[in-house]
């Protein structure tokens, strides 16, 4: 870590003050055992901004169930599964992702219950990276993640205009017809508008808003699953669990995993807690512990949910060539005012996601100001809000700006391939973070021993099963990643091409560039004050 000068995000440079307290030493109050990180005045810290810890544990997971939505994802997205890998892609797919997923939950848990700090995944890397190289992999893993925040945004934005569009098709005739690319826009600028002012301006309610969507979405879940239960037309189980119709060209194996990617895209971003760390009250006992709660609750009604469904939604035919299967499937067996009246529960819940994932996004945007690698324009907390509100609005801009491209038909498939760059950017950073703490774990930097550079949390893995969770975590993780990039169908077109691998490359191009011109002679480091008062708080 870097101990030279600071700056604080009003711009005025200050020089670090070490209070006498010696970091070289086994304390029990201190993860990092031999680092150059020390204490500064807390008068100059407290100058930087401070953010209100209004998060109780409870609220935090109510965070996390929204944000993820799991089930949800698997309801609204598996119309992707009828056309590649069938029934069985859903269902099977489902439950290798959650014990995936709950792999990476455990492993990055570690990290954040030694710093639970709203950089997260880069600040992580630059704690337990090798000290030969570990500025440039901070570096890019700041910005990978970064970009993959921003572009989640994006998606999820667009995903809840798009299912807004389609609830209007199914009710209004005609529309569908006369349906252009452009009305997207209008409809995501009003979302992230309304989630800006929220976010921004009235972000005390945030946590009990997260709270009340975290109730409605498990009591969503036992209504959807009683309308199917009651009103729905049963399938055999060999049609769930064995039926592989696809209808994208791609093999089998190939067709499966590109539509195991449904249920994937629901268990991305549990991370997401980890950025709203410092507003969170007793951080590293409440952060760790979402994060695998959040797994193990959605995991298990998304399972039930892509059960329930394949089982009880009857012939699928009817519903190939609609974009949200759920709509005309709830027309068909529950009638219009109820399908309306569910589809709206989906919307509710899916604002919040929105409303949540700009506030994730917003932070991560806040301390990778605070860090130097944005301008420091955007480390400033609103003094009267206590939220840092021109780190909010720098996402808000973005994407509205690039859902612009979507008044062009061609246009708008590069705005979908930035969107899908979430799903790439937040697993490169996965990647990274658990190599490093992989290696950290088998190198000895990572350990209870007063010669190591990091010491564990207080919520660890079992000594035994810790080496076989991480490497189980990465290779599951590098495994997803290869198909991420993939087309939906064999048959690649400008149109339906998979643009989220140039987009990343072109990502990591500019990253590459920031650092040889800027970031490897320039770029500060972290802010050591900055951690000091996160490790002094949590």
């Amino acid at each position: 870590m870097v101990t030279s000068e600071k700056e604080l995000s009003s711009g005025t440079a200050i020089e670090p003050v070490n209070n006498g307290s010696s970091l070289h030493g086994p304390r029990s109050d201190n993860p990092f055992q031999n680092t150059s990180i020390a204490y500064e005045d807390q008068a100059v810290v407290d100058n930087q901004g401070r953010l209100r810890r209004l998060f109780s544990f409870v609220q935090l997971l109510a965070f996390a169930l929204t944000f993820m939505s799991s089930w949800e994802v698997v309801a609204m997205n598996m119309g992707a599964t009828f056309y590649n890998g069938g029934s069985r892609a859903l269902v099977w797919g489902c439950f290798l992702v959650v014990i995936g997923s709950l792999s990476q939950a455990l492993s990055m848990a570690e990290l954040g219950s030694i710093l639970p700090i709203a950089g997260a995944q880069y600040h992580w890397t630059d704690m337990l990276a090798p000290e030969s190289s570990r500025r440039v992999i901070t570096w890019f893993q700041g910005w990978v993640t970064w970009f993959a925040w921003v572009s989640a945004l994006g998606g999820s934005s667009s995903g809840l205009a798009f299912i807004l569009q389609g609830l209007i098709a199914e009710n209004m005739p005609g529309y569908a017809e006369s349906q252009q690319s452009w009305h997207l826009t209008p409809i995501m600028i009003v979302i992230l508008l309304t989630v800006g002012l929220i976010n921004s301006f009235a972000f005390r309610i945030v946590p009990w808003l997260e709270l009340a969507s975290g109730v409605f979405h498990v009591i969503l879940f036992f209504i959807f699953v009683g309308v199917f239960a009651g009103l729905g037309s049963g399938n055999s189980a060999e049609f769930v669990f064995t039926d592989s119709t696809s209808y994208s060209g791609w093999g089998k194996f190939v067709a499966f995993n590109v539509g195991m990617l449904v249920p994937a895209w629901g268990f991305i971003g549990f991370d997401g807690v980890n950025h709203m760390s410092e507003e969170v009250r007793k951080a590293h006992h409440a952060v760790p512990r979402a994060m695998v709660y959040t797994i193990l609750i959605n995991g298990s009604l998304a399972f039930i949910m892509a059960l329930v469904i394949m089982f009880q939604m009857g012939n699928i035919t009817p519903y190939l060539e609609s974009g949200y299967p759920i709509i005309p499937i709830f027309m068909t067996i529950a009638g219009t005012r109820a399908a309306n009246a569910l589809v709206s529960g989906l919307i509710i819940i899916t604002y919040c996601v929105v409303a949540a994932s700009l506030a994730s996004v917003g932070r991560i945007t806040w301390a990778w100001a605070r860090d130097g690698a944005l301008p420091k324009y955007f480390a400033r907390v609103d003094p009267t809000h206590k939220v840092p509100v021109r780190a909010l609005w720098l996402p808000i801009v973005i994407v509205s700006l690039l859902s612009l491209l979507n008044i062009g038909s061609t246009a708008a498939t590069a705005f979908s391939a930035f969107t899908s760059l979430s799903s790439l950017g937040l697993y490169s950073s996965y990647i990274i973070a658990i190599s490093v703490l992989l290696n950290a774990r088998v190198t000895g930097l990572l350990g209870e021993t007063a010669e190591a550079r990091v010491q564990y949390g207080e919520w660890r893995l079992p000594r035994k099963l810790a080496v076989p969770i991480n490497v189980y975590a990465l290779i599951w993780t590098l495994y997803i990643t290869i198909y991420l990039p993939f087309p939906t169908t064999y048959d690649v077109s400008g149109t339906n091409m998979n643009y989220s691998l140039p987009i990343y490359v072109f990502v990591l191009l500019c990253a590459t560039l920031g650092w040889f011109l800027w970031g490897r002679a320039k770029w500060p480091g972290l802010n050591a004050s900055a951690i000091a008062l996160v490790r002094k708080e949590s």
